[in-house]
């Protein structure tokens, strides 16, 4: 028996906890021994003191052991990607159609928004029908008839996870990188996916800040997925800027449809189709980055990926209509220009200050039971090195109310940084680890 307290305080303080105390601190929290607002504390006590590297093996360790592991023959060569969030990050919904597509199987669960970024499991709400709670028979299924499903945690699945990755989103706990590194590798690996790609967001719009940072915490997922026997695959990607067109719910679903009908994205594009080829080449499908290319390349073009996001949404109870007739999506009574307050060229993006700005039209949550409006968000063409000319539109706001649409609307018009002189767009993918 331990003292919660004491254990916080040491944290707090920066030492070290042993594999005996976490175990026993999450166990408690799990079996509601140790209330809400201790588990907040040693979170915080986390954020700000970090934790050594075991520290974190053993809390992932502890998250996987919480709950039921899933299994796929080992033959499959399963393959998942996690992405670190960022604003307009739907990556996910255009990637596994297109590398199932290319005939990988791959085992997704995922999650709801975290602080300013959406989650897929939000995205997909937005889509009538649709489901996401399977069971483990059912998730199972899913991947061997589609080639991918996505679901969200269930009550067995990493259940230390499921509660404490909630708890942090309302906390401010978010950008720890051991809790991150436990999150994201006790998911993929009690998931089944034998292998994983990490697309690590950096930049104002993400969780990670700098490059340094990245690279610190690709080490620590690298490090933990080595001891539990997963192979890792790290892209970095540029998130100074919003992903795509638009953000928002919906609006998010409507882009991956049009992208995967042909609709030129070079953002969507570009992170894509990077991932795609390390999950193929992890999995056994590809042997040269350039052979993974040409069958993304080749599945997109022949319109087999758009089939397999068909497959997938009327598979989990959804309306593959919507992949003929996107407009059936909930969509906003209001658009809103986002108008330029100056003339020159786009040197910055408060790219956090729009994501949070969109959690007050409904697109993002304040709190845990924040109801969520799928039809809202933005649209964001403009990127870093894009011109613009004062009074002029920049992009859109949807919303359902008026007023607070407009005043959305400013607050993301104010996140543009505007130079006098020319400024050179910065580059999607930074570097790739595999």
């Amino acid at each position: 028996m331990y003292n919660p307290v004491e254990l916080i305080i040491r944290k707090r303080m920066g030492g070290e906890l042993t594999e005996d105390e976490i175990r026993w601190f999450i166990g408690g929290y799990l079996s509601e021994d140790i209330p809400e607002y201790q588990m907040s504390a040693l979170l915080m006590a986390i954020f700000f003191q970090s934790m050594k590297p075991e520290e974190a093996r053993t809390l992932t360790r502890v998250y996987i052991e919480s709950g039921k592991r899933i299994t796929f023959p080992d033959d499959w060569h399963t393959v998942d990607k996690h992405s670190t969030g960022g604003v307009g990050d739907k990556i996910s919904l255009p990637l596994a159609p297109l590398v199932a597509a290319c005939g990988v199987k791959i085992p997704m669960i995922s999650g709801r928004g975290l602080g300013h970024t959406g989650g897929t499991l939000d995205k997909l709400d937005a889509i009538q029908g649709m489901r996401t709670d399977y069971s483990e028979n059912d998730f199972k299924r899913m991947v061997e008839e589609v080639g991918f499903a996505i679901i969200s945690q269930s009550k067995e699945l990493v259940p230390a996870d499921r509660r404490i990755y909630a708890l942090r989103d309302v906390t401010g706990t978010v950008e720890s990188l051991p809790l991150i590194t436990a999150s994201i590798m006790s998911k993929k690996i009690a998931e089944g996916a034998q292998n994983l790609v990490i697309d690590l967001k950096v930049g104002t719009g993400a969780f990670i800040k700098t490059i340094e940072q990245a690279e610190e915490l690709a080490g620590l997922m690298i490090s933990v997925g080595k001891r539990l026997g997963q192979k890792i695959a790290v892209v970095y990607t540029d998130m100074n800027s919003p992903i795509g067109w638009y953000a928002g719910n919906a609006l998010e679903i409507r882009e991956t449809i049009e992208y995967l009908k042909g609709e030129p994205n070079d953002d969507v594009d570009l992170i894509t189709k990077a991932l795609g080829e390390q999950m193929l080449l992890l999995s056994g499908k590809a042997d040269t980055r350039e052979n993974a290319r040409k069958m993304l390349d080749e599945v997109h073009r022949n319109g087999k990926a758009l089939e397999k996001l068909r497959q997938f949404i009327e598979t989990q109870g959804g309306n593959p209509a919507i992949c003929d007739d996107p407009s059936i999506l909930p969509q906003a009574k209001y658009e809103i220009p986002i108008l330029a307050t100056e003339t020159g060229w786009v040197e910055s993006i408060d790219s956090q200050s729009i994501g949070y700005a969109l959690v007050e039209l409904g697109a993002g949550r304040r709190a845990l039971d924040s109801k969520l409006d799928y039809s809202t968000g933005a649209y964001l063409p403009k990127k870093i090195g894009c011109e613009t000319d004062q009074g002029d539109p920049m992009g859109i706001v949807y919303a359902n109310d008026e007023k607070t649409g407009k005043e959305v609307a400013r607050k993301i018009a104010a996140c543009y940084k505007v130079s006098p002189t020319l400024i050179e767009p910065n580059q999607r993918i930074i570097k790739i680890q595999g």
